[in-house]
């Protein structure tokens, strides 16, 4: 059989068009294919007509870029005749199957990349390393800047984020500045004090499209302004240093020489007294700026856990540091007057207060948002600790913080994990990942029994029972349906490695026929009990009615057995999943490691080993105090709350620690990586029914807290169908909004089961 004689370049281009994006954060090139170059073939690319094509990486990769490329051990090649009848001139696969080329920025990257291919990780978005500033985008420089770069303004100044920073600070801050101006005046030595408040003043008020900067005693400008030169000198600056800073550092000669000469520079400047040696100083540091010091640490903290608003934190913040503090006489207020294309340098300057990239934020490798929800965790260490009375703070708002905090000591969690796989090996990261991997979850469930069982409450069991099946629910149909649809909506249809989601199906359903097998095996052979039974006839043998009928676990001790087998089963083929997957059959996931020597490029770790096991450590026990005082809090929620206890267990208590991976998982889709946006949801939903029930089962044969793996019918039939229904969706290996929109409904559709089911037994 012939083949058609096809330029090579061009097949590589038609595999690499038709490619599945598998890149974690791409890395942005002045190519537009950038992105097909970082892609993963990971379904069958190549086609009857074009056997022979492979995805290689294209010369042009910068030299920066670590490449992963795929082995395919055990699969054979043979030899087929070219279009001119000769054979043997082209080797192709037997199994066509297109080579992986997966991007990172460096050694410790690409092993973190290469660990979110691995069955039984956890999936992350996140660096672990700092990322080469000059190799951002615009946009992200943008969000890093210091607010000193003075340009010309590429559009209107008249934005709603400028108009609202008025409304939310500009306004008060300018008043507060107006006021310390008069009170400078009335002092009659804080005159220069007040007319630099004034100044300020004017400033904060509109502060977009000006510019402050410090100037000479003469009235030179020191900023590197395009139109303003100046010829800085030593003792200036050690002048009019900021205090409590380490003064400037002289200008070498060689620079000095090469500044222009002022225009107009008098012969002799005043000499003014030193900055310590002044009386106004004093009046300054006493009655003005502790008053600004406060508004503006107010209008920073506010501005900053606003997020959007960063820049109006930066822009106090720059104030504190590098203007207050500086004699009167070197700040220079005004507007910015640059020639088109023109940049300079200013102690402070603001064209913009509000951007919508601030989600991007991050601070030494932590989201933002994670770092504005940790003072959450200490305010609610504190109130849940010093108020045991609910003198001051009710019990539903204790609850409700406890909750919350859940979320950024699950990201830190997470981030520990994930540096430390990324600088380990294999056998670490797995160890780190099964200790550490499910410790979110677990702290929750042991504390939620241990209370329960001293209380004598079987509703703890319950909740427990609800939030395990719940975490399954929403690890297989909401985060796979969400991440579908976000990831539709921007890609018309993804395509997910087809072979590695169907050994993550017949996990699930060993995974959950294992889990409900000891709640079939008691409805079979179990003793039910019936409660509330009326009988209007009369009559002994006529028809009873009776409300509540359960099977009772009391008298089905007998299924222990089938639990303790079930406990062992388990585990063993987690252990068989990760030798097929990370051994025997590697390929499936086409992961492999080449060519991560980014020479002059040595990557800064954000955390090392030892700080990402601190981290891991610390959050670890904080988890179990916001675990301790949710499970405190609960029970007022589950007593006076008008919806289910079953729906407050698969909702909050459920997915409330699962939202840093719903964020990851959406952040995959994105970025047209969906086969990594599934996985997220079935690696934790195999690891609740292989590790997590298993421990719980483990934990019970040591200390008896009364749980029993049986479950109640809604809990068991809404776990089968899901099972079934996700496998249906995942037998074409492609994906769209549709699909995702079936799983979402289907979610929803159980949740409003479980919010108008009855309250549960013991409840």
């Amino acid at each position: 059989m012939s083949l058609p004689n096809v330029d090579m370049s061009k097949d590589s281009e038609y595999c690499r068009r038709r490619s599945t994006v598998d890149s974690i954060d791409p890395v942005w090139e002045p190519d537009p294919r950038a992105q097909r170059r970082g892609s993963m073939c990971d379904r069958l690319c190549v086609a009857s007509m074009h056997p022979d094509i492979v995805c290689t990486p294209s010369p042009k990769t910068p030299h920066q870029i670590s490449l992963f490329t795929p082995r395919y051990p055990g699969q054979r090649r043979h030899s087929l005749p070219s279009k001119g009848g000769v054979p043997g001139a082209e080797d192709v696969w037997e199994e066509a199957t297109c080579k992986t080329t997966i991007r990172a920025e460096n050694e410790v990257e690409a092993h973190k990349v290469a660990n979110n291919y691995k069955f039984g990780f956890r999936k992350w978005k996140s660096h672990v390393t700092a990322r080469p500033f000059e190799d951002r985008s615009d946009v992200v420089k943008e969000l890093y800047s210091e607010l000193n770069v003075v340009r010309s303004p590429e559009a209107s100044l008249i934005t709603c984020g400028n108009v609202v920073y008025v409304l939310l600070f500009g306004w008060w801050i300018s008043l507060t500045y107006l006021l310390v101006s008069i009170l400078m005046f009335i002092t009659v030595l804080g005159v220069p004090y007040g007319k630099l408040c004034w100044r300020l003043s004017c400033y904060f008020l509109w502060p977009f499209g000006k510019a402050v900067d410090k100037t000479s005693a003469g009235g030179q400008y020191w900023g590197k302004f395009p139109n303003c030169k100046a010829i800085p000198e030593v003792e200036e600056v050690q002048e009019s240093s900021p205090l409590l800073l380490p003064p400037p550092s002289p200008m070498p000669s060689s620079m000095s020489s090469a500044m222009p000469t002022p225009v107009d520079v008098p012969q002799e400047e005043p000499q003014l007294p030193r900055y310590w040696c002044r009386v106004s100083t004093y009046v300054w540091l006493l009655l003005g700026y502790p008053v600004l010091c406060l508004v503006h640490v107010l209008a920073c903290f506010l501005s900053w856990m606003l997020v959007f608003t960063i820049p109006v934190s930066k822009m106090n913040a720059r104030t504190l540091t590098s203007i207050l503090l500086v004699g009167p006489e070197k700040i220079h207020v005004g507007e910015v007057k640059t020639t088109q294309g023109s940049e300079g340098r200013a102690l402070l300057c603001c064209y913009h207060a509000f951007n919508w990239y601030y989600y991007k934020y991050t601070v030494n490798g932590i989201n933002v948002f994670a770092v504005n929800l940790l003072p959450l965790v200490i305010v609610t260490l504190v109130i849940g600790y010093a108020d045991k009375g609910d003198h001051y703070i009710s019990s539903e708002a204790k609850f409700a913080t406890a909750v919350c905090s859940i979320i950024p000591v699950s990201y830190y969690i997470g981030m520990g994990i994930a540096s430390i796989s990324a600088q380990s090996n294999f056998a670490v990261g797995a160890v780190v990942n099964a200790t550490f991997g499910s410790i979110t979850e677990m702290t929750f469930y042991i504390t939620a029994l241990l209370r329960g069982h001293r209380a004598g409450n079987s509703c703890f069991e319950e909740i427990v029972k609800s939030a395990l099946t719940g975490t399954l629910l929403g690890c297989i149909l909401f985060i796979p349906g969400i991440c579908m649809i976000i990831g539709g909506l921007r890609h018309r249809e993804q395509r997910f490695n087809s072979r590695s989601a169907g050994v993550s199906s017949a996990l699930l359903f060993i995974s959950v026929g294992g889990v409900f097998a000891p709640t079939l095996f008691s409805k079979v052979y179990g003793t039910l009990v019936c409660e509330d039974c009326t009988n209007s006839t009369g009559n002994a043998n006529g028809t009873f009615v009776c409300k509540n009928c359960h099977y009772d676990q009391g008298e089905n001790k007998h299924i222990q057995p089938l639990v303790n087998t079930i406990s062992l089963l388990l585990p063993s083929a987690y252990i068989i999943g990760l030798i097929f997957t990370l051994k025997t059959h590697t390929y499936i996931y086409d992961i492999h490691i080449s060519g991560c020597n980014a020479p002059g490029h040595d990557p800064v770790v954000h955390w090392s080993r030892w700080r990402a096991l601190f981290i891991l450590i610390v959050a670890t026990l904080l988890m179990s105090a916001c675990a301790d005082l949710t499970t405190e809090h609960i029970q007022p929620i589950l007593a006076y709350s008008t919806v289910s206890q079953y729906f407050i267990g698969v909702t909050v208590l459920a997915m409330v620690s699962e939202i840093p991976e719903i964020v990851n998982g959406i952040q995959f889709a994105l970025q047209n990586n969906i086969s990594l946006s599934l996985e997220v949801g079935s690696c934790i939903a195999v690891q609740v029914c292989m590790i997590q029930i298993p421990l719980l089962i483990l934990f019970n044969a040591f200390y008896d807290v009364g749980f029993v793996l049986i479950f109640s019918d809604l809990h068991l039939w809404a776990s089968i169908f899901s099972v079934i229904l996700v496998n249906y969706i995942f037998m074409d290996g492609k994906s769209d909004y549709f699909q995702g929109t079936a799983l979402v409904v289907v979610y929803l559709i159980l949740l409003a089961l479980y919010f108008f089911a009855p309250t549960p037994t013991g409840c």
